[in-house]
């Protein structure tokens, strides 16, 4: 969802959603009724013609095919997807009559991406993003649709680091989104280039100041990511690029998703605190640690782990924030004790633990320095970093650090 005018942009997006799927029951309707009449069809208001995206299309009648084979031959769409939903992706297939897939990128929660080239331009590289094709993903991706479109007219110069979309078509009833080709995600730069050990700090303040940029974009847009990760975050040469707007908080089933990803949710998900962009500030700050250390700053497997862990660096919760959250019975008592759930090293059962003092046991300086020994300059920056991380990640939302202060801040603004 938007962080505001949720009434207004929620009828927005119901007319948005309405008309595409009018459209695709019409497409149906047409196939279903081609053996009965032999009359010409009336032409349909298309909403996504060449006036909105400028490119060929797939035509109703190209769909209306599609529609009659599986007529015909009732298993054939089994044979496109997987039991999931996931289309079946062949090297060398052509996607809307111009996209030849030569590679797969890989499979997330909602699509799989393969890599392509554009007969129609030249055979420039592209990333077709394909939507699982059940209701709940189109949806998804239907919003993902608006939100990048939002995005991109609200960005023409590409300034602010967002990914950027090309067109769309609907192949085989999958919506499929065509991206500028798509390159490693910074988890996989972590992985390739600082295992363990993290990035060099000037790379680290690098993507710090590109990632508020794009925050920055996003709100000035009205949009909550919600999903900031690494893997999220591609990396073009020097550049990044934020992509993956199917984890933002715009449609409802996203929230069972993003509580399961730990590593980066908020302690404010995971009370019921409510969204709002303190959320993505949050994961910034966790996405910041990591790209230094290369190691998860929170490595909870649970919501009750996360929030002992979030505790042992930032100290017991407010007792007023506690109170605020809709989950608080699941975590605390009703005099806001923490109800630890651990798993008894004799018995091996799980047990809940009520912890009335939390101690803080971790200290931010000396996990961003560890063993490390810094010449005076990258001490200084270092020490600038934990500042930062300590501002994006305060417990109260409310006072996290803004995005222009944090652009602002001594750790983007001093070069080193």
């Amino acid at each position: 969802m938007f962080a505001s005018d949720i009434n207004e942009n929620s009828e927005d997006t119901t007319d948005f959603e309405a008309a595409i799927m009018a459209k695709r029951q019409m497409i149906v309707q047409e196939g279903n009724n081609e053996s009965d009449t032999g009359q010409e069809k009336k032409k349909q208001l298309d909403m996504f013609s060449e006036d909105m995206f400028a490119e060929n299309y797939s035509s109703p009648n190209s769909v209306q095919k599609i529609s009659s084979r599986a007529q015909e031959n009732p298993n054939l769409t089994d044979n496109w997807d997987d039991a999931e939903g996931y289309y079946r992706v062949r090297i060398g297939e052509v996607l809307d009559t111009r996209y030849t897939v030569y590679g797969y990128t890989g499979q997330g929660v909602f699509s799989n991406v393969v890599r392509a080239r554009d007969m129609a331009r030249g055979n420039q590289d592209v990333a077709v993003k394909i939507i699982r094709n059940n209701e709940v993903m189109h949806r998804t991706g239907l919003k993902e649709l608006e939100m990048l479109r939002r995005l991109n007219d609200a960005d023409p110069d590409d300034k602010f680091h967002c990914l950027r979309l090309f067109r769309h078509f609907f192949h085989k009833q999958h919506l499929c989104l065509v991206f500028e080709p798509l390159s490693m995600n910074l988890r996989e730069v972590l992985k390739k280039y600082g295992k363990d050990v993290g990035l060099h700090i000037k790379a680290v303040r690098s993507y710090s100041q590109q990632l508020f940029f794009a925050l920055k974009l996003l709100k000035r847009c009205n949009i909550l990511h919600a999903d900031i990760k690494p893997d999220n975050i591609l990396v073009s040469f020097v550049h990044i690029i934020f992509h993956c707007l199917c984890g933002c908080v715009y449609c409802s089933p996203v929230l069972e998703y993003l509580c399961k990803t730990y590593t980066l949710a908020t302690f404010g998900l995971i009370l019921g605190l409510g969204y709002d962009f303190g959320i993505d500030m949050w994961s910034v700050g966790c996405t910041l640690y990591e790209l230094y250390t290369g190691k998860i700053m929170f490595p909870g497997k649970s919501n009750n782990q996360m929030l002992k862990f979030c505790m042992d660096l930032k100290g017991k919760f407010p007792n007023r924030l506690i109170r605020k959250g809709i989950f608080r019975d699941q975590h605390f008592d009703a005099n806001c004790n923490f109800l630890y759930h651990e798993v008894d090293k004799v018995t091996e059962r799980e047990k809940v633990v009520v912890m009335t003092n939390i101690n803080q046991t971790r200290d931010l300086s000396s996990e961003l320095i560890g063993r490390q020994r810094l010449p005076e300059d990258q001490v200084k920056k270092v020490g600038q970093l934990k500042d930062l991380l300590e501002k994006t990640l305060m417990l109260d939302p409310a006072k996290r650090i803004s995005i222009n202060h944090a652009l602002a801040h001594p750790f983007i603004h001093d070069k080193i």
